[in-house]
């Protein structure tokens, strides 16, 4: 079956992007790129891969061998994805070297490796600039995505502790098709190997989904059912070649299917920020109707509100409430830094700085998105309350203030390096618990934007 080849994926060296010139081409057109020039300094690249340009399996087998991995079977599938089975490094890697990746018949592919979180002291390699403004991993390094504890533990695959990965396999290994989770940017970077990426836009993922949108096509090159799945054969798709030391961004919303050309290890990051925020909300909202339609039977129930919740967070990996509290948190963290970077402003230039400006964007985004949650009323059912006075109090929030302010700092190019101010709610409404007093919190602040604050 001969698949329809489309559009084209650009490349580019990233080295010669501003954050804000690969921001507005292609996060805010939600447009896939492939990208030189980032991983020349990186650990991995020296460490991870043998002389003769193939893994170095006996380097992850002697310093991370005890280390315990999903691995997929490659020839089995299980629902949606290919089964997973749970075992070492070292046990991995002996079964690539016995029989070249393959168990019993099948290639195996060790995935979702949480490698950044479980080897802290080991710097790898540094996340690309283009890359950094990432709201997902800032969050989860110091916060838990749940705050119930019935539901949270420490391996617990739902909860997870990030969403920065190692990806290990043998020639032939590969992904089926799938849009990433949370509907979130991603980038994936080869240290070593060679990837093909088939593309699908997000204007025709209707193709690959049944008359009743319930089920997606799971492998491209099988047999395709067209009475199942009758628009497949018109889907266009995007075609792409990745080779070493390339990183390749992948939109939200952008199904795709990778096969790996060569024995390949590769770097990947899941995030999301301002560009795609409305994204993961859009997702979540969707998810919520399925899984209140599939228990539709339960509505009279006084508890159902609940298990539509929980359900949603099994599913999709966090629900209304998770959501909820995220982007408050960061609408309070970017107010935070708002009015440091606007202290600073004040005495030294009027004109706003590209990361004063970059606040405001953020600000705008979450507001966009909380006016869209506002027929929920998202907080109210929870009994959720935020307040910033408390948050300032809280050793976790400032370290997430610090760590955006850093990174917005990079991005920018500016070297201000300003302690954090935390006496900044005496002029601002500081209480929020519920999605209308998130936008109007946020527009308390804007309109008092900066300079304006009296602490």
């Amino acid at each position: 079956m001969g698949l329809k080849i489309g559009g084209r994926i650009e490349k580019v060296n990233g080295r010669e992007l501003t954050y804000s010139e690969f921001a507005e081409k292609y996060m805010s057109q939600n447009q896939p790129v492939l990208l030189t020039g980032l991983m020349d300094d990186w650990r991995a690249c020296k460490d991870w891969v043998s002389p003769n340009g193939k893994p170095n399996l006996h380097f992850f087998s002697t310093h991370f061998g005890k280390s315990k991995v999903q691995v997929a079977d490659c020839g089995t599938r299980e629902f949606t994805d290919q089964k997973r089975i749970e075992m070492t490094v070292s046990e991995f890697v002996d079964r690539w070297l016995h029989d070249g990746g393959a168990g019993g018949g099948s290639l195996l592919y060790l995935k979702d490796w949480h490698f950044v979180k479980e080897y802290p002291e080991y710097i790898a390699y540094r996340t690309p600039m283009d890359f950094s403004d990432d709201w997902l991993n800032f969050y989860l390094d110091k916060f838990h995505m749940h705050n119930d504890p019935d539901t949270y533990s420490e391996r617990n695959d739902i909860t997870c502790s990030d969403y920065r990965f190692v990806y290990m396999g043998s020639k032939g290994t590969w992904t089926p098709l799938h849009a990433d989770v949370f509907r979130s940017y991603s980038w994936s970077a080869n240290v070593c190997g060679k990837k093909q990426w088939y593309f699908l836009s997000p204007s025709q993922q209707h193709l690959v989904f049944d008359r009743n949108m319930k089920s997606s096509v799971y492998d491209i090159f099988a047999e395709v059912s067209q009475s199942k799945f009758p628009g497949f054969e018109k889907a266009v798709w995007w075609e792409c070649t990745q080779e070493e030391n390339e990183v390749i961004f992948v939109p939200s919303g952008w199904y795709h299917q990778v096969h790996n050309l060569e024995d390949t290890i590769s770097i990947n990051h899941n995030w999301f920020n301002g560009y795609n925020l409305f994204w993961v909300w859009d997702l979540l909202l969707k998810d919520y109707n399925e899984a209140s339609e599939y228990i539709d039977d339960l509505k009279g129930c006084d508890d159902f509100e609940e298990l539509c919740q929980r359900n949603l967070a099994a599913n999709t990996g966090m629900n209304f409430y998770d959501f909820f509290i995220f982007i408050v948190r960061f609408a309070f963290a970017n107010v935070v830094l708002l009015h440091t970077l606007a202290h600073v402003k004040n005495e030294t230039s009027r004109k706003p700085s590209k990361a004063l400006q970059h606040i405001y964007f953020n600000l705008e985004s979450i507001r966009n998105v909380a006016v869209k949650m506002k027929p929920i009323n998202t907080g109210v059912r929870q009994g959720v309350l935020l307040d910033l006075r408390k948050n300032l109090e809280d050793h976790s929030f400032i370290e997430l203030c610090a760590a955006v302010r850093k990174t917005y700092e990079l991005i920018h190019d500016q070297d201000e390096t300003t302690p954090i101010l935390l006496q900044c709610t005496n002029s601002v409404r500081s209480q929020v618990q519920s999605s209308e007093d998130l936008v109007a919190f946020i527009n308390d602040a804007l309109t008092k934007r900066g300079g304006a604050f009296s602490c």
